[in-house]
């Protein structure tokens, strides 16, 4: 076995003392177990000799440390070990038997040959919290079946409804959302199943399926007239799905503008020189202004474009009507905001210089999280990537 980041300072988030082996690699798994790592919790990352492989995604400055790498991977420990030899899959197996936890992103029929299923490794470990984080549910028949990001969101809906409005048919959203939604569900569970066993002393299993996690995320609004049986109209929440939901179109560029509550209407309509709407039978109330969504997202968009940006930022700027100029995503290292809540920083890295990574979002009053470590090059260095 060898390992990196042997050494860690000491942890001061409510996860402290937790012990986690993480199997996992790509986007899902090691965005849940950073988050686990930034809350205290001893992350132990195990990866094959040829590595994880988004630590060969471009860009990089050394081969193996990819940029999406070192942006899902500090607060832990790297291992290497090749399961394929007896003394590693030993070596692997000792290390779950004094851990907390186990979360693996490998599919389970491969689990159950090398004897790292629940109920294998549970006879050494009554109190383990076992995490399988794949694809599908063992429980229906597409269990086993090969998913990254892009295919969960083609079979969850997400693409079709995020190219309704689009003479090009279905479209992903540009960030891997389905990692993402996955990784947060799997790192909410864990902790859950970690209070469970402060009453009880037993470990348990948990199943975390990208595609049925996607499906319930998406379903809490685009159910919509589904909901009803029988049913009240197609799937899709209206307001979300109009084709004039988007940022405005401004003299000179772009804004954001959400008038939600009544009042806000009533506000937007006084300040933009037409009152006369805020009595349109069409937008008066809530109700209205839900059957009649595309109508009044158009006379929105109809308004905006006759005042440059600026002239609305100041419009707007005390009018309680939420709002926002559009910005771009290299800007933020320059916003105000974030800068004072020291949301995005700078850190020189041991073998990669300087570098600029997001902070930990969440606040806690008595035990914060922190930052300990920074993602490191395999022991021995890095094999080559990967075949796709």
């Amino acid at each position: 076995m060898k390992t990196n980041n042997a050494e860690m300072s000491r942890p001061t988030g409510p996860l402290a003392g937790i012990r986690v082996v993480d199997m996992t690699s790509v986007g899902m798994g090691p965005y849940a177990t950073q988050i686990l790592g930034d809350m205290g919790a001893e992350v132990i990352k195990v990866e094959a000799p040829a590595g994880d492989v988004f630590r060969h995604a471009e860009p990089a400055l050394h081969p193996g440390m990819g940029a999406t790498f070192l942006n899902l991977n500090r607060n832990k420990r790297f291992v290497m070990l090749d399961i394929k030899r007896e003394a590693d899959l030993a070596e692997l197996k000792a290390l779950i038997a004094g851990a907390d936890v186990f979360i693996s992103n490998v599919r389970p029929q491969s689990l159950r040959k090398l004897g790292l299923d629940y109920e294998s490794l549970r006879e050494s470990n009554q109190r383990l919290i076992y995490c399988g984080a794949y694809g599908y549910s063992e429980t229906g028949p597409y269990a086993g079946m090969p998913a990254f990001d892009d295919i969960i969101q083609a079979r969850s809906g997400l693409a079709q409804f995020q190219g309704a409005n689009s003479a090009e048919g279905p479209q992903y959203v540009n960030t891997i959302l389905a990692d993402k939604v996955a990784g947060l569900t799997v790192a909410y569970t864990i902790p859950m199943a970690l209070y469970e066993r402060e009453r009880s002393g037993l470990g348990q299993a948990i199943e975390v399926p990208m595609f049925e996690t996607l499906v319930s995320f998406l379903a809490v609004e685009q159910l919509a007239g589904q909901t009803f049986i029988p049913e009240r109209g197609p799937a899709g929440y209206p307001r979300v799905m109009s084709p004039h939901r988007k940022p405005y179109r401004t003299q000179d560029g772009y804004i954001a503008l959400l008038p939600y509550t009544t009042a806000q209407w009533s506000r937007f309509f006084a300040l933009s020189g037409h009152p006369e709407l805020a009595t349109d039978p069409r937008y008066v109330d809530p109700a209205a202004r839900s059957a009649n969504i595309d109508a009044l997202y158009a006379t929105l968009a109809d308004i905006v474009s006759r005042r440059t940006t600026a002239q609305w930022l100041a419009l707007l700027q005390d009018a309680d009507i939420p709002h926002s100029e559009v910005a771009s995503f290299e800007s933020l290292a320059d916003d105000p905001h974030l800068r004072a809540t020291g949301m995005l920083f700078e850190y020189d890295h041991p073998t990669e210089g300087r570098l600029r990574a997001a902070g930990i979002p969440t606040r806690f009053s008595r035990t914060p999280g922190n930052i300990r470590s920074w993602p490191e090059a395999l022991a021995g260095g890095n094999a080559p990537a990967p075949e796709a």
